[in-house]
């Protein structure tokens, strides 16, 4: 079974999916840490609950991020994770981790890559005036979401749509694509 590592930033929204997929064994994996870059962030109160141990830092507090990655790295080494799960984690991964876990960091990003990477891709797509959106799950490189495509899924963008309802239908696509994208990875690659 894998033992994994999410990172998120945020509210947590598909942290909370993947720890429930674990808790009904929809996910076959051991969530070993959340790793939070915004000690404020409401998903260390999710971790929390879930009794899921966690790793909060605040990146100005270390003199780079080759200095806050390795001491992430050296978490993930003591709890003996093998895969980096990405939910919502706003940095880019540096070269500290990418060396040590190539090729086991997936990322979910809410738009049909190459599409509207980076930041605010639902604004992008509704700016955009695009029909069909969606969700991405991709491997991690040093680029900006322009790894591996592992999965994707269409979103159809309505006339009238807004970026909350925009935002919904994603989320609601990326709560059930990413357990059942994450569980098949695990389940077939052999690192």
């Amino acid at each position: 079974m894998r033992q994994i590592a999410i990172f998120a930033s945020g509210s947590g929204s598909n942290f909370q999916s993947l720890v429930n997929a674990v808790q009904s064994g929809t996910l076959k994996a051991n969530i070993r840490l959340l790793v939070c870059d915004q000690p404020g962030a409401f998903v260390i109160h999710r971790a929390q609950t879930a009794g899921i141990q966690t790793f909060v830092f605040r990146a100005k507090d270390y003199e780079n991020k080759q200095a806050f990655e390795q001491e992430i790295l050296n978490e993930l080494a003591h709890l003996g994770v093998d895969f980096i799960v990405l939910a919502g984690y706003m940095r880019l991964i540096g070269p500290t981790l990418l060396e040590s876990f190539g090729g086991r960091i997936v990322n979910i990003h809410p738009s049909l890559l190459p599409s509207f990477p980076g930041k605010d891709a639902i604004g992008q797509a509704i700016e955009g005036g695009v029909k069909i959106t969606g969700v991405t799950i991709h491997f991690v490189d040093a680029g900006m979401d322009t790894g591996e495509i592992i999965a994707q899924e269409i979103v159809r963008v309505t006339t009238g749509e807004t970026r909350q309802s925009l935002q919904d239908k994603i989320q609601h696509v990326e709560h059930h694509l990413y357990p059942t994208t994450l569980n098949h990875l695990f389940l077939t690659t052999g690192h």
